[in-house]
Protein backbone atom coordinates (compact mmCIF):
# COMPACT_ATOMS: atom_id res chain seq x y z
CA UNK A 1 0.00 0.00 0.00
CA UNK A 2 1.23 3.49 -0.72
CA UNK A 3 2.56 5.52 2.26
CA UNK A 4 -0.06 8.06 1.39
CA UNK A 5 -2.90 5.97 1.38
CA UNK A 6 -2.31 4.48 5.18
CA UNK A 7 -2.56 6.17 8.07
CA UNK A 8 -0.65 9.32 8.75
CA UNK A 9 1.74 8.85 11.24
CA UNK A 10 4.69 11.52 11.03
CA UNK A 11 7.30 12.31 13.70
CA UNK A 12 9.68 15.02 15.23
CA UNK A 13 12.67 13.16 15.92
CA UNK A 14 15.74 15.78 17.55
CA UNK A 15 18.98 14.72 18.67
CA UNK A 16 19.42 16.39 22.01
CA UNK A 17 22.69 18.04 21.72
CA UNK A 18 21.80 21.79 22.42
CA UNK A 19 18.81 24.22 23.67
CA UNK A 20 15.35 23.83 21.26
CA UNK A 21 15.60 26.36 18.05
CA UNK A 22 12.87 28.06 16.80
CA UNK A 23 13.54 26.60 13.04
CA UNK A 24 12.77 23.10 15.25
CA UNK A 25 10.08 23.88 16.56
CA UNK A 26 9.21 24.99 13.40
CA UNK A 27 9.65 21.37 11.86
CA UNK A 28 8.13 20.00 15.02
CA UNK A 29 4.67 22.15 14.28
CA UNK A 30 4.54 21.31 10.52
CA UNK A 31 4.46 17.89 11.52
CA UNK A 32 2.24 18.60 14.63
CA UNK A 33 -0.70 19.99 12.21
CA UNK A 34 -0.46 17.72 9.50
CA UNK A 35 -0.99 14.69 11.67
CA UNK A 36 -3.52 16.49 13.22
CA UNK A 37 -5.29 17.45 9.99
CA UNK A 38 -5.55 14.25 8.70
CA UNK A 39 -6.14 12.40 12.08
CA UNK A 40 -3.06 10.56 12.35
CA UNK A 41 -0.28 10.18 15.09
CA UNK A 42 2.47 12.61 16.23
CA UNK A 43 5.42 11.03 17.53
CA UNK A 44 8.61 12.35 19.30
CA UNK A 45 11.49 10.09 18.90
CA UNK A 46 15.06 11.04 20.76
CA UNK A 47 17.89 10.67 18.08
CA UNK A 48 20.80 10.28 20.82
CA UNK A 49 23.17 8.07 19.42
CA UNK A 50 25.65 11.36 19.08
CA UNK A 51 27.08 10.74 22.45
CA UNK A 52 30.01 13.01 22.36
CA UNK A 53 27.69 16.18 21.77
CA UNK A 54 24.78 14.73 24.24
CA UNK A 55 23.71 17.59 26.26
CA UNK A 56 21.51 15.97 29.47
CA UNK A 57 19.51 19.65 29.95
CA UNK A 58 18.79 18.84 26.16
CA UNK A 59 15.55 16.79 26.57
CA UNK A 60 14.18 19.24 29.55
CA UNK A 61 14.57 22.27 27.15
CA UNK A 62 12.45 20.42 24.31
CA UNK A 63 10.14 18.86 26.40
CA UNK A 64 9.15 22.33 28.13
CA UNK A 65 9.02 24.11 24.61
CA UNK A 66 6.68 21.34 23.51
CA UNK A 67 4.41 21.95 26.33
CA UNK A 68 4.50 25.76 25.93
CA UNK A 69 3.75 25.62 21.75
CA UNK A 70 0.84 23.05 23.19
CA UNK A 71 2.42 20.38 20.50
CA UNK A 72 1.09 17.21 22.27
CA UNK A 73 2.96 14.26 21.16
CA UNK A 74 0.88 10.71 21.02
CA UNK A 75 3.67 8.00 21.19
CA UNK A 76 7.40 9.10 23.04
CA UNK A 77 9.19 10.09 25.71
CA UNK A 78 6.66 10.40 28.61
CA UNK A 79 3.55 8.76 26.64
CA UNK A 80 4.60 5.75 25.24
CA UNK A 81 3.10 4.05 22.71
CA UNK A 82 3.21 0.27 20.58
CA UNK A 83 6.50 1.56 18.59
CA UNK A 84 9.03 1.91 21.40
CA UNK A 85 11.61 2.54 22.77
CA UNK A 86 11.57 6.05 21.54
CA UNK A 87 14.85 6.60 22.37
CA UNK A 88 17.92 5.30 20.40
CA UNK A 89 20.30 4.50 22.82
CA UNK A 90 17.47 2.17 24.31
CA UNK A 91 17.54 0.42 20.79
CA UNK A 92 20.89 -0.47 19.75
CA UNK A 93 21.08 -4.08 19.60
CA UNK A 94 17.90 -3.47 16.58
CA UNK A 95 19.94 -1.38 14.48
CA UNK A 96 23.20 -3.89 15.26
CA UNK A 97 20.74 -6.86 13.87
CA UNK A 98 19.96 -4.54 10.84
CA UNK A 99 23.44 -3.58 9.68
CA UNK A 100 24.32 -7.61 10.47
CA UNK A 101 21.70 -8.05 7.73
CA UNK A 102 22.98 -5.41 5.29
CA UNK A 103 26.64 -6.79 5.24
CA UNK A 104 24.84 -10.45 4.97
CA UNK A 105 23.16 -9.04 1.87
CA UNK A 106 26.49 -7.80 0.32
CA UNK A 107 24.74 -4.33 1.06
CA UNK A 108 27.45 -3.08 3.26
CA UNK A 109 30.81 -3.97 4.58
CA UNK A 110 33.53 -3.44 7.30
CA UNK A 111 35.58 -0.74 6.88
CA UNK A 112 38.76 -1.12 9.39
CA UNK A 113 40.57 1.60 8.02
CA UNK A 114 42.41 3.63 11.17
CA UNK A 115 41.31 7.42 11.54
CA UNK A 116 45.04 8.71 10.42
CA UNK A 117 44.60 6.82 7.32
CA UNK A 118 41.06 8.21 6.94
CA UNK A 119 42.08 11.40 7.27
CA UNK A 120 45.67 11.18 4.63
CA UNK A 121 43.15 9.95 2.27
CA UNK A 122 40.72 12.38 2.17
CA UNK A 123 43.56 15.04 2.07
CA UNK A 124 45.20 13.52 -0.76
CA UNK A 125 41.63 13.33 -2.83
CA UNK A 126 41.19 16.85 -2.14
CA UNK A 127 44.65 18.23 -3.33
CA UNK A 128 43.71 16.55 -6.46
CA UNK A 129 41.00 18.45 -7.09
CA UNK A 130 38.44 15.46 -6.15
CA UNK A 131 35.58 14.84 -3.92
CA UNK A 132 37.22 14.75 -0.46
CA UNK A 133 36.09 11.51 1.54
CA UNK A 134 36.67 8.05 1.74
CA UNK A 135 38.79 6.09 -1.32
CA UNK A 136 36.35 2.66 -0.88
CA UNK A 137 39.64 1.04 0.32
CA UNK A 138 37.85 -2.06 2.40
CA UNK A 139 35.25 -2.25 0.04
CA UNK A 140 37.37 -4.66 -1.75
CA UNK A 141 37.91 -7.27 1.19
CA UNK A 142 35.92 -10.60 1.04
CA UNK A 143 33.53 -11.24 3.54
CA UNK A 144 35.59 -13.95 4.47
CA UNK A 145 38.57 -11.69 5.47
CA UNK A 146 36.28 -8.90 7.05
CA UNK A 147 34.30 -11.40 8.63
CA UNK A 148 37.80 -13.09 10.42
CA UNK A 149 39.11 -9.77 11.55
CA UNK A 150 36.63 -8.61 13.16
CA UNK A 151 35.98 -11.91 14.89
CA UNK A 152 39.59 -11.24 16.06
CA UNK A 153 38.58 -7.86 17.53
CA UNK A 154 40.13 -5.73 14.81
CA UNK A 155 38.32 -2.14 15.10
CA UNK A 156 35.82 -1.34 12.64
CA UNK A 157 32.98 0.78 11.18
CA UNK A 158 30.54 -0.71 8.63
CA UNK A 159 30.18 1.50 5.44
CA UNK A 160 27.18 1.43 3.06
CA UNK A 161 27.89 0.35 -0.41
CA UNK A 162 26.84 3.04 -2.30
CA UNK A 163 26.13 2.68 -5.88
CA UNK A 164 29.18 4.57 -8.42
CA UNK A 165 27.34 5.23 -11.72
CA UNK A 166 24.25 6.59 -12.89
CA UNK A 167 22.42 8.69 -10.41
CA UNK A 168 20.02 8.71 -7.83
CA UNK A 169 16.34 10.72 -8.31
CA UNK A 170 14.16 10.93 -5.46
CA UNK A 171 10.73 12.57 -5.39
CA UNK A 172 10.28 15.29 -2.73
CA UNK A 173 6.49 16.81 -1.94
CA UNK A 174 7.41 20.25 -1.58
CA UNK A 175 10.61 20.52 -4.60
CA UNK A 176 9.12 17.93 -7.06
CA UNK A 177 12.01 15.40 -8.34
CA UNK A 178 15.71 15.73 -7.31
CA UNK A 179 18.68 14.09 -8.60
CA UNK A 180 22.28 12.76 -7.05
CA UNK A 181 25.14 11.66 -9.54
CA UNK A 182 26.52 8.72 -7.65
CA UNK A 183 29.73 9.25 -8.97
CA UNK A 184 29.26 12.40 -5.86
CA UNK A 185 28.28 9.87 -3.08
CA UNK A 186 30.50 8.58 -0.52
CA UNK A 187 30.44 4.89 1.18
CA UNK A 188 28.74 6.24 4.74
CA UNK A 189 29.69 4.89 7.85
CA UNK A 190 26.39 3.41 9.15
CA UNK A 191 27.70 2.12 12.31
CA UNK A 192 30.95 3.16 14.41
CA UNK A 193 33.28 1.16 15.82
CA UNK A 194 32.04 1.75 19.24
CA UNK A 195 28.75 0.09 18.37
CA UNK A 196 26.71 3.11 17.85
CA UNK A 197 24.90 3.68 14.44
CA UNK A 198 25.31 6.79 12.96
CA UNK A 199 21.86 9.38 12.30
CA UNK A 200 21.46 7.74 8.42
CA UNK A 201 20.87 4.23 9.73
CA UNK A 202 19.43 4.51 12.89
CA UNK A 203 16.94 6.82 11.24
CA UNK A 204 15.52 4.62 8.25
CA UNK A 205 15.31 1.69 10.83
CA UNK A 206 13.19 3.63 13.02
CA UNK A 207 10.80 5.44 10.71
CA UNK A 208 10.17 1.20 8.65
CA UNK A 209 9.75 0.13 12.48
CA UNK A 210 7.82 2.97 13.42
CA UNK A 211 5.22 2.96 10.34
CA UNK A 212 6.38 6.54 9.32
CA UNK A 213 4.51 7.50 6.43
CA UNK A 214 5.97 10.90 5.82
CA UNK A 215 8.86 12.78 6.74
CA UNK A 216 8.59 16.62 7.05
CA UNK A 217 11.83 17.65 8.10
CA UNK A 218 14.65 20.46 7.29
CA UNK A 219 16.14 21.39 4.43
CA UNK A 220 19.75 20.80 5.66
CA UNK A 221 18.48 16.88 4.82
CA UNK A 222 17.92 17.05 1.39
CA UNK A 223 21.44 16.00 0.74
CA UNK A 224 20.85 12.35 3.03
CA UNK A 225 18.01 11.14 0.24
CA UNK A 226 20.35 9.55 -1.92
CA UNK A 227 21.48 7.39 0.78
CA UNK A 228 18.22 6.72 2.60
CA UNK A 229 16.80 5.86 -0.84
CA UNK A 230 19.45 2.94 -0.91
CA UNK A 231 19.27 2.47 2.42
CA UNK A 232 14.96 1.27 1.60
CA UNK A 233 16.09 -0.53 -1.11
CA UNK A 234 18.77 -2.40 0.07
CA UNK A 235 16.11 -3.45 2.79
CA UNK A 236 13.24 -3.86 0.18
CA UNK A 237 11.02 -1.38 2.42
CA UNK A 238 8.87 1.66 1.17
CA UNK A 239 10.24 4.39 1.74
CA UNK A 240 7.81 6.68 2.85
CA UNK A 241 6.38 10.46 1.68
CA UNK A 242 9.52 12.77 1.95
CA UNK A 243 8.94 16.63 2.88
CA UNK A 244 12.10 18.91 3.02
CA UNK A 245 11.14 22.38 4.74
CA UNK A 246 12.00 25.56 3.64
CA UNK A 247 15.31 27.12 5.26
CA UNK A 248 14.51 30.00 7.79
CA UNK A 249 16.92 32.99 7.01
CA UNK A 250 17.52 35.69 9.51
CA UNK A 251 15.96 39.01 10.02
CA UNK A 252 18.17 40.25 6.82
CA UNK A 253 17.36 37.63 4.21
CA UNK A 254 21.01 37.19 3.72
CA UNK A 255 21.79 34.17 6.28
CA UNK A 256 20.36 31.21 7.97
CA UNK A 257 18.42 31.89 11.06
CA UNK A 258 21.46 32.21 13.62
CA UNK A 259 21.75 29.15 16.32
CA UNK A 260 22.64 31.16 18.99
CA UNK A 261 20.90 34.49 20.33
CA UNK A 262 22.50 37.74 20.16
CA UNK A 263 21.29 41.65 20.88
CA UNK A 264 20.44 44.53 17.89
CA UNK A 265 22.53 47.27 17.99
CA UNK A 266 20.28 48.91 20.26
CA UNK A 267 20.97 46.31 22.74
CA UNK A 268 17.76 44.37 21.94
CA UNK A 269 17.65 40.64 22.65
CA UNK A 270 17.09 39.00 19.68
CA UNK A 271 16.03 35.21 20.94
CA UNK A 272 15.93 32.13 18.89
CA UNK A 273 15.57 29.11 21.81
CA UNK A 274 11.94 28.64 22.41
CA UNK A 275 12.55 28.74 26.34
CA UNK A 276 13.83 32.67 25.67
CA UNK A 277 10.16 32.86 24.09
CA UNK A 278 8.57 31.74 26.85
CA UNK A 279 10.52 33.51 29.46
CA UNK A 280 10.06 36.86 27.79
CA UNK A 281 6.45 36.15 28.24
CA UNK A 282 5.20 35.66 24.45
CA UNK A 283 2.16 33.88 23.83
CA UNK A 284 2.33 30.57 22.82
CA UNK A 285 -0.93 31.76 21.03
CA UNK A 286 1.24 34.02 18.71
CA UNK A 287 4.44 31.77 18.43
CA UNK A 288 2.39 29.00 16.99
CA UNK A 289 0.38 31.47 14.27
CA UNK A 290 3.57 32.73 13.38
CA UNK A 291 5.82 29.90 13.34
CA UNK A 292 3.10 28.39 11.15
CA UNK A 293 3.62 30.95 8.59
CA UNK A 294 7.29 30.56 8.21
CA UNK A 295 7.44 28.86 4.63
CA UNK A 296 3.42 28.18 4.60
CA UNK A 297 0.61 29.97 4.01
CA UNK A 298 -3.15 29.66 3.50
CA UNK A 299 -3.67 32.50 0.77
CA UNK A 300 -2.41 35.19 -0.06
CA UNK A 301 -3.78 37.42 2.72
CA UNK A 302 -4.76 35.29 5.69
CA UNK A 303 -2.75 36.09 8.57
CA UNK A 304 -4.53 35.46 11.75
CA UNK A 305 -5.28 31.96 12.30
CA UNK A 306 -6.38 29.80 15.67
CA UNK A 307 -4.42 26.60 16.65
CA UNK A 308 -7.93 25.02 15.12
CA UNK A 309 -8.07 26.76 11.92
CA UNK A 310 -4.17 25.71 11.22
CA UNK A 311 -5.11 22.16 12.02
CA UNK A 312 -7.81 22.64 9.54
CA UNK A 313 -5.95 24.27 6.60
CA UNK A 314 -2.41 23.10 7.11
CA UNK A 315 -1.59 21.02 3.82
CA UNK A 316 1.67 20.09 2.16
CA UNK A 317 0.90 21.76 -0.94
CA UNK A 318 0.81 24.82 0.34
CA UNK A 319 4.65 25.11 1.34
CA UNK A 320 6.35 26.99 -0.08
CA UNK A 321 10.18 25.11 -1.28
CA UNK A 322 12.11 29.39 -0.76
CA UNK A 323 13.66 30.06 2.30
CA UNK A 324 11.23 32.29 5.15
CA UNK A 325 12.81 35.07 6.81
CA UNK A 326 12.65 35.40 10.49
CA UNK A 327 10.74 39.00 10.99
CA UNK A 328 10.36 39.79 14.92
CA UNK A 329 8.79 42.72 14.23
CA UNK A 330 5.55 40.73 12.76
CA UNK A 331 6.18 38.13 15.97
CA UNK A 332 5.05 40.98 18.02
CA UNK A 333 2.27 42.48 16.22
CA UNK A 334 1.02 38.98 16.23
CA UNK A 335 1.81 38.48 20.28
CA UNK A 336 -0.09 42.00 20.59
CA UNK A 337 -2.80 41.01 18.85
CA UNK A 338 -3.36 37.56 20.90
CA UNK A 339 -2.59 39.92 24.06
CA UNK A 340 -5.90 41.92 23.43
CA UNK A 341 -8.39 39.35 22.62
CA UNK A 342 -7.36 37.80 26.29
CA UNK A 343 -10.61 38.31 28.38
CA UNK A 344 -9.03 40.42 31.17
CA UNK A 345 -9.19 37.63 33.83
CA UNK A 346 -7.26 35.18 31.88
CA UNK A 347 -4.96 38.13 30.84
CA UNK A 348 -4.31 38.92 34.74
CA UNK A 349 -3.76 35.29 35.24
CA UNK A 350 -0.88 34.90 32.79
CA UNK A 351 0.21 38.13 33.45
CA UNK A 352 0.73 37.69 37.51
CA UNK A 353 3.90 35.12 37.53
CA UNK A 354 5.39 37.51 35.37
CA UNK A 355 5.13 40.29 37.86
CA UNK A 356 6.14 38.02 40.67
CA UNK A 357 9.09 36.66 38.97
CA UNK A 358 10.23 40.42 38.75
CA UNK A 359 9.75 40.77 42.04
CA UNK A 360 6.48 42.40 42.86
CA UNK A 361 3.46 41.24 44.75
CA UNK A 362 0.73 43.04 43.87
CA UNK A 363 -2.43 40.09 44.45
CA UNK A 364 -4.70 38.62 42.35
CA UNK A 365 -7.08 42.07 42.80
CA UNK A 366 -4.47 44.39 41.91
CA UNK A 367 -3.41 42.74 39.10
CA UNK A 368 -7.43 42.29 37.82
CA UNK A 369 -7.75 46.10 37.96
CA UNK A 370 -4.11 46.88 35.90
CA UNK A 371 -4.49 44.64 33.13
CA UNK A 372 -7.49 46.04 30.88
CA UNK A 373 -5.37 49.48 31.62
CA UNK A 374 -2.52 47.89 30.21
CA UNK A 375 -3.95 45.71 27.61
CA UNK A 376 -3.22 47.51 24.50
CA UNK A 377 0.08 48.71 25.81
CA UNK A 378 1.88 45.50 26.11
CA UNK A 379 3.21 42.92 23.05
CA UNK A 380 4.34 40.31 25.81
CA UNK A 381 3.47 39.36 29.14
CA UNK A 382 7.10 40.30 30.65
CA UNK A 383 5.62 44.02 29.76
CA UNK A 384 3.71 44.41 32.79
CA UNK A 385 6.73 44.29 35.01
CA UNK A 386 9.50 46.34 32.79
CA UNK A 387 6.90 48.64 31.58
CA UNK A 388 4.63 49.44 34.01
CA UNK A 389 6.36 49.31 37.36
CA UNK A 390 4.69 51.87 38.70
CA UNK A 391 1.63 50.09 39.49
CA UNK A 392 3.45 47.73 41.51
CA UNK A 393 6.43 49.61 43.27
CA UNK A 394 6.39 51.20 46.48
CA UNK A 395 8.92 53.57 45.24
CA UNK A 396 9.11 55.26 41.66
CA UNK A 397 11.99 55.02 39.46
CA UNK A 398 14.00 58.66 39.45
CA UNK A 399 13.07 60.83 36.97
CA UNK A 400 13.74 64.08 35.72
CA UNK A 401 11.86 67.17 37.21
CA UNK A 402 11.34 68.56 34.15
CA UNK A 403 8.66 66.02 33.20
CA UNK A 404 6.45 67.79 35.76
CA UNK A 405 6.47 70.80 34.12
CA UNK A 406 3.49 70.92 31.85
CA UNK A 407 3.50 72.01 27.99
CA UNK A 408 3.62 76.23 27.65
CA UNK A 409 3.84 76.38 31.45
CA UNK A 410 5.58 76.48 34.24
CA UNK A 411 7.15 75.42 37.57
CA UNK A 412 5.26 77.21 39.43
CA UNK A 413 1.60 76.17 37.28
CA UNK A 414 3.17 72.40 38.13
CA UNK A 415 3.24 72.89 41.89
CA UNK A 416 -0.63 74.47 41.92
CA UNK A 417 -1.94 71.53 39.73
CA UNK A 418 -0.28 69.09 42.20
CA UNK A 419 -1.24 71.17 45.07
CA UNK A 420 -4.37 70.90 44.47
CA UNK A 421 -4.86 67.99 43.62
CA UNK A 422 -3.65 66.81 47.00
CA UNK A 423 -6.48 68.89 48.12
CA UNK A 424 -8.27 66.63 45.99
CA UNK A 425 -6.81 62.94 47.14
CA UNK A 426 -7.50 64.13 50.42
CA UNK A 427 -11.35 64.12 50.20
CA UNK A 428 -12.62 62.64 47.61
CA UNK A 429 -14.07 59.52 46.94
CA UNK A 430 -11.15 57.79 45.07
CA UNK A 431 -12.81 56.53 42.05
CA UNK A 432 -11.96 57.00 38.24
CA UNK A 433 -15.46 59.21 38.06
CA UNK A 434 -15.24 61.63 41.17
CA UNK A 435 -10.83 62.20 40.27
CA UNK A 436 -12.32 63.07 36.60
CA UNK A 437 -14.94 65.57 38.15
CA UNK A 438 -12.80 67.02 40.73
CA UNK A 439 -9.56 67.59 39.08
CA UNK A 440 -11.27 68.99 35.97
CA UNK A 441 -12.84 71.44 38.46
CA UNK A 442 -9.96 72.33 40.22
CA UNK A 443 -8.19 73.29 37.19
CA UNK A 444 -11.23 75.32 35.64
CA UNK A 445 -10.97 77.39 39.36
CA UNK A 446 -7.12 77.80 38.64
CA UNK A 447 -7.74 78.91 35.06
CA UNK A 448 -5.28 76.59 34.09
CA UNK A 449 -6.08 74.10 31.04
CA UNK A 450 -6.96 70.50 31.86
CA UNK A 451 -4.46 69.01 30.19
CA UNK A 452 -1.78 71.31 31.71
CA UNK A 453 -2.96 70.40 35.28
CA UNK A 454 -3.19 66.42 34.28
CA UNK A 455 0.46 66.25 32.61
CA UNK A 456 2.80 66.67 36.34
CA UNK A 457 -0.33 65.18 38.27
CA UNK A 458 0.32 62.01 35.65
CA UNK A 459 4.11 62.26 36.28
CA UNK A 460 3.78 62.77 40.26
CA UNK A 461 1.80 59.17 39.75
CA UNK A 462 3.21 57.41 37.27
CA UNK A 463 7.01 58.96 36.91
CA UNK A 464 6.67 59.44 33.07
CA UNK A 465 4.34 61.30 30.78
CA UNK A 466 3.33 58.32 28.75
CA UNK A 467 0.62 55.85 30.84
CA UNK A 468 -2.44 54.67 30.78
CA UNK A 469 -5.37 56.76 31.53
CA UNK A 470 -4.97 59.25 34.25
CA UNK A 471 -8.09 58.38 36.75
CA UNK A 472 -8.60 54.89 35.72
CA UNK A 473 -4.83 55.01 37.02
CA UNK A 474 -4.99 56.89 39.97
CA UNK A 475 -8.29 54.53 41.37
CA UNK A 476 -5.98 51.30 41.23
CA UNK A 477 -2.95 53.17 42.59
CA UNK A 478 -5.18 54.16 45.58
CA UNK A 479 -5.36 57.22 47.33
CA UNK A 480 -2.28 56.75 49.89
CA UNK A 481 0.14 56.04 46.97
CA UNK A 482 -1.19 59.14 45.18
CA UNK A 483 -0.74 61.34 48.24
CA UNK A 484 2.82 59.90 48.49
CA UNK A 485 3.70 60.47 45.04
CA UNK A 486 2.56 63.96 45.03
CA UNK A 487 4.41 64.77 47.80
CA UNK A 488 7.34 63.55 46.65
CA UNK A 489 6.71 65.32 43.58
CA UNK A 490 5.86 68.92 45.31
CA UNK A 491 9.22 68.61 47.06
CA UNK A 492 11.31 67.88 43.87
CA UNK A 493 9.54 71.54 42.66
CA UNK A 494 10.26 73.42 45.92
CA UNK A 495 14.13 72.22 45.92
CA UNK A 496 15.14 73.19 42.10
Amino acid sequence: MPASSKTVRVRYAPSPTGDFHVGGARTALFNYLFARHHGGKFILRIEDTDQKRYNPQALGWLLGGFRYLGLTWDEGPQAGGDYGPYVQTERLEIYQQYCRELIERGAAYRCFCPPDRLEAVSKDLQARGLNPGYDRHCRALSAQEAERRAADGESHTVRFKMAIEGETSVHDVIRGDISFPNSNLQDTVLMKSDGIPTYHLANVIDDHLMEITHILRGDEWVNSLPLHSHLYAAFGWEPPVMAHLPLILNPTGKGKMSKREDRAPDGRLLPVFVRTFEEMGYLPEAMVNYLALLGWSYDDKTEIMSREELIERFTLERVNASPAVWNYEKLDHLSGYYMRQLPVEELASRLLPFVRAAGYDPGGERMLKVSPLIQERITTLSDAASKFTFFFADELAPYDTSELIPQKGDAAMALTSLRRAREVFLTAEFNREALDAKLRAEADAAGIKPGQMFQPIRVAACGRKAAPPLFETLEVLGRETCIHRIDQAIRKLELQ
